[in-house]
C-alpha cells in the first residue's frame, strides 16, 4: 500500500507545484498593482480562467492523475506478484518441500510461477533420485551406526565424546540417567540441563580434571602407547562421587586427537559403603580391645584355686558375655560387607616421571617460581589420583613460595612405596614450625592434604633436618602393581568407521558465525495476560533445541508453572491451561533456573520474542538468574527475509514457509513451530545478505518491527 501512495503521489506533485507557483505568481503581482488597476486586472484574469488555457491546465492535472492511478495498477499486476514470487521462489531452491507458487497479477507473472513450478517439480524429481541413490550408498554406514548404538544401549557404563573444546558429540542413554540423578534441578528439567548434543561437559565435571586427564594421555601418546587412558574420580554438583575413564578419539593411528571419549559411573553408594565397612572395623578394632582385654582379666580370675563358686560363675560369665558381643560385632560386619561391594577411591596407573613433571608445571604456573627436580628412575609407577595429588604439593608449594623458599621434588622407591619429597632449605626454622601445621588445612569442599595421602593408603609428615640442611613434606604413595612394559602393544579395535567428530562446533566469534553452527534455544511463554509489567505471570515455558541447523528431536523443556494468582476466563480459550492444571506445580522460581541451565551457552530464538524476554527479565531478581545471551526474532527476520510480505503473524509465516502448525498457542508447540520457521528462514536470509549471527542480529534492528516494547 505505500508503494501505491507513492506512485501517485509521484503523479500528482507535478500539478501540485504548478499550481503552486501559478498562484504565487498571481499573489505578488496583486500586491505590486495600484489599487485604482485592480478591478481591470480581475476582469481580464476571469476571462483567462474561462478560457482554453484553463481547460489545458484541467486536462494536464487529469491526465497526470490518470496516468499515476495506471502506474500504481500496473505495480500491483505486475510489479509486486514478481517481487513476491522472488522470495518464494529463493525458498523454494533452498527447500523442494515448499509449497509451489501461487499464480497472481498479470498474465506476465502467471506465466512465470508456472514455468518456476514446472522446474521446482523437476528438481523434486532429480532430489528424490539423488535421494535414493544416497540412501544405498550409506546404507553401510547406517547399518554400522545402529550397531553402535546397540552396543551403547547395552553398555553398562555411561559414554559420553566430546570435542577438545568439551562439547558432546554422542551420549548414550545411560548418561542422560546418570546426569539426570547430578542435575541439582533434575525435578523440573529432566537432567537434560547438563547432556546434550553440543553442550559443555564442564558444566558437570570440572575442566581442570578433564584437561589433567588429556595432558595424562597425550603424554603416554607421544611416547608411542596405542591405547592410552586415563581414570580419575571427581565430585559432581550435587555431591556424588563419579569415577572416570578418558580415552582419546583419533581418526587412525598416529593421527591427531580431534575429541575424547569418557566412561562415566556413579560410585557414591559404592564409596559409602566401603567407608561404612571402613568404621565398622575401626569399631570392631576398638570394641574388641576392650573385650579382649576383660576376657584376658576374667580369665587371669579364674586361675586362681581358691576362687569360690559364686565368683567363678561371674567371671564365666563375663567371658561369655564378651564372646558374644565380639561374635555379634563380627556377624554384623560380616552381613553389611555382603550387602556391600568394595569400592575404594579409584586410583590410576602414572609414571612416576609424568607425576614429578606434571607438579613442576603446575607449581610454576601457580607461583612462578622454577623447582628443582631430581631424576626419576624409568621404571617407577605410581598407583595415584594424580589431579589431587599435583594440587596438595602445589598447594603447599605455593605457601612456602610466599615465604621465599627454593623448592624442589624428588620421587624415590622404597619396596611396595615410594616417596614423593617437596623440600626446602631448613635455615629458617620458623617456616618449618608453621609448615607443620599446613597438612591438615584444607579449603572448602577438599580434603586436607594429609586426608589426600591416607586416601591412597599411605601417609604424610614433615621431615627436619635432613642431610644437606632441608626440610620436605613426604608423601608416601602405592606403587602400581602390574607389567607396564607392554604399554605400547596391540592395535586399537574398530568399532565404527564414520566420522564421528563432523558436528563439532564452529570456532570463531559469536557473532561471526554463521546462523546455520549455531546452539539455538527457540521457545515460547504462555501467560495469564499480555501485561508483564502489570502483573500478569508465566504458566507454561516449552523450549527446544536446534544444533548447527538441525533440531534436536530428543532434547525438549516443556513444564506447567504454578503463577501464584488466578488466571482470566478470556485467556483460557487461547491457551487452554485452566487453574486446575497448573496448581501443584513448581512456581517460576524453579522452573526458570531450571531453563537458564537448559538455554546455556545457545542463542535464545522466538517469535516477538520481546515480549517473552520481558517476563524472564522481571524474574531476574527473584530468580537469580540472567538470561544475557544474543537474542533473534523470527518476527523480525521474516521482515527482513520477505519484506514484501504484509503479515508476519507466525501462522503467517509457517503458511508461506510450508511449516505444519501443531498444537498453537502451546508453549512447546509454538516453540516447535517457531524452530521450524527459524530454519527455513535460514536460505531466505542467506540470499539477501544475512549469514553470520551479528548480522542477522543488526538487519532485525533495522527493522520496522523492532520499535515494539513490552
Amino acid at each position: 500500500m505505500s508503494v501505491r501512495r507513492g506512485l501517485v503521489a509521484a503523479a500528482l506533485v507535478p500539478g501540485a507545484c504548478l499550481a503552486a507557483w501559478a498562484a504565487l505568481g498571481l499573489l505578488i503581482l496583486w500586491t505590486t498593482l495600484d489599487p485604482a488597476a485592480r478591478p481591470a486586472v480581475a476582469a481580464g484574469l476571469g476571462a483567462l480562467v474561462g478560457g482554453r488555457e484553463a481547460l489545458a491546465v484541467g486536462w494536464w492535472v487529469v491526465g497526470a492523475a490518470l496516468g499515476g492511478w495506471a502506474v500504481v495498477r500496473l505495480h500491483a499486476a505486475h510489479a509486486a506478484p514478481v517481487a513476491r514470487m522472488a522470495d518464494a521462489a529463493q525458498l523454494l531452491a533452498g527447500d523442494a518441500g515448499t509449497p509451489d507458487l501461487v499464480p497472481s497479477g498479470g498474465a506476465a507473472p502467471r506465466r512465470l510461477a508456472v514455468a518456476i513450478n514446472a522446474l521446482a517439480s523437476e528438481r523434486r524429481a532429480l532430489r528424490a533420485d539423488m535421494e535414493q541413490l544416497a540412501e544405498a550408498a550409506s546404507r553401510k554406514a547406517a547399518e554400522d551406526r545402529d550397531q553402535l548404538a546397540a552396543l551403547m544401549a547395552e553398555l553398562d557404563q555411561s559414554v559420553v565424546v566430546c570435542n577438545l573444546d568439551g562439547r558432546i558429540l554422542l551420549y548414550n542413554e545411560r548418561a542422560r540417567t546418570l546426569f539426570r540423578r547430578l542435575s541439582p534441578a533434575s525435578r523440573i528439567a529432566g537432567g537434560a540441563d547438563l547432556v546434550g548434543l553440543g553442550r559443555s561437559i564442564h558444566a558437570a565435571i570440572d575442566p581442570a580434571v578433564i584437561a589433567h586427564a588429556c595432558e595424562a594421555v597425550e603424554r603416554r601418546l607421544a611416547r608411542g602407547e596405542a591405547r592410552p587412558s586415563a581414570r580419575f574420580a571427581t565430585v559432581a554438583g550435587n555431591g556424588s562421587l563419579i569415577q572416570a575413564s578418558l580415552a582419546p578419539v583419533r581418526a587412525g593411528e598416529g593421527a591427531a586427537t580431534t575429541g575424547y571419549l569418557l566412561l562415566l559411573e556413579d560410585i557414591t553408594e559404592a564409596h559409602a559403603a566401603q567407608a561404612r565397612r571402613d568404621h565398622r572395623l575401626l569399631e570392631l578394632t576398638e570394641g574388641s580391645r576392650a573385650a579382649l582385654g576383660s576376657i584376658q582379666a576374667a580369665l587371669d580370675m579364674l586361675d586362681y584355686p581358691d576362687l569360690g563358686p559364686e565368683e567363678r560363675d561371674e567371671f564365666q560369665r563375663v567371658v561369655r558375655e564378651e564372646v558374644a558381643a565380639m561374635g555379634a560385632r563380627l556377624g554384623e560386619l560380616a552381613g553389611e560387607a555382603g550387602r556391600d561391594l568394595a569400592a575404594r577411591w579409584p586410583l590410576q596407573d602414572i609414571l612416576g616421571a609424568d607425576l614429578v613433571e606434571a607438579v613442576a608445571k603446575r607449581i610454576l604456573a601457580t607461583t612462578g617460581r622454577e623447582v628443582d627436580c631430581a631424576a626419576v628412575e624409568e621404571s617407577l609407577w605410581l598407583s595415584a589420583d594424580s589431579h589431587a595429588l599435583t594440587e596438595a604439593v602445589t598447594g603447599l608449594a605455593a605457601r612456602l613460595a610466599e615465604r621465599g623458599e627454593a623448592l624442589s621434588l624428588r620421587l624415590a622407591p622404597a619396596g611396595g612405596w615410594a616417596y614423593l619429597d617437596l623440600a626446602w632449605p631448613s635455615a629458617d626454622g620458623a617456616t618449618a614450625a608453621a609448615a607443620a601445621r599446613w597438612p591438615d588445612e584444607a579449603a572448602a569442599g577438599a580434603p586436607s592434604a594429609r586426608e589426600l595421602a591416607e586416601r591412597h593408603g599411605g601417609g604424610l609428615w614433615l621431615s627436619q633436618d635432613l642431610p644437606g640442611g632441608h626440610c620436605s613434606f613426604r608423601f608416601m604413595l602405592p606403587r602400581a602393581v602390574g607389567d607396564h612394559d607392554e604399554a605400547g602393544a596391540g592395535e586399537r579395535p574398530v568399532y565404527y568407521d564414520f566420522d564421528l567428530l563432523a558436528g563439532g562446533e564452529a570456532r570463531g566469534a559469536l557473532d561471526d558465525r554463521p546462523l546455520d553452527r549455531l546452539a539455538c534455544t527457540v521457545f515460547d511463554c504462555e501467560t495469564t495476560g499480555l501485561d508483564p509489567g502489570g502483573g500478569d505471570e508465566i504458566i507454561q515455558l516449552g523450549a527446544v533445541r536446534i544444533l548447527n541447523g538441525r533440531l534436536l528431536n530428543g532434547e525438549w523443556f516443556d513444564h506447567l508453572v504454578d503463577p501464584g494468582r488466578s488466571i482470566p476466563e478470556a485467556s483460557i480459550p487461547f491457551h487452554g491451561i485452566r487453574p486446575e492444571m497448573v496448581r501443584g506445580k513448581p512456581a517460576l522460581v524453579e522452573v526458570l533456573p531450571a531453563f537458564h541451565a537448559f538455554a546455556a551457552d545457545t542463542v535464545l530464538v522466538g517469535h516477538n520474542v520481546a515480549f517473552d524476554m520481558r517476563f524472564l527479565r522481571l524474574k531476574e531478581a527473584a530468580t537469580g538468574v540472567r538470561f544475557d545471551q544474543p537474542v533473534l526474532d523470527t518476527l523480525l527476520l521474516a521482515s527482513v527475509a520477505q519484506p514484501e510480505e504484509e503479515s508476519h503473524a507466525l501462522e503467517a509465516i509457517a503458511g508461506r514457509l510450508g511449516v505444519p502448525v501443531t498444537a498453537r498457542h502451546s508453549a512447546a508447540g509454538d516453540a516447535l513451530t517457531t524452530a521450524s520457521v527459524f530454519l527455513k528462514l535460514l536460505p531466505l536470509l542467506r540470499s539477501r545478505g544475512v549469514v553470520t549471527l551479528g548480522e542477522a542480529r543488526e538487519a532485525a534492528a533495522r527493522s520496522p518491527f523492532a520499535r515494539l516494547r513490552y
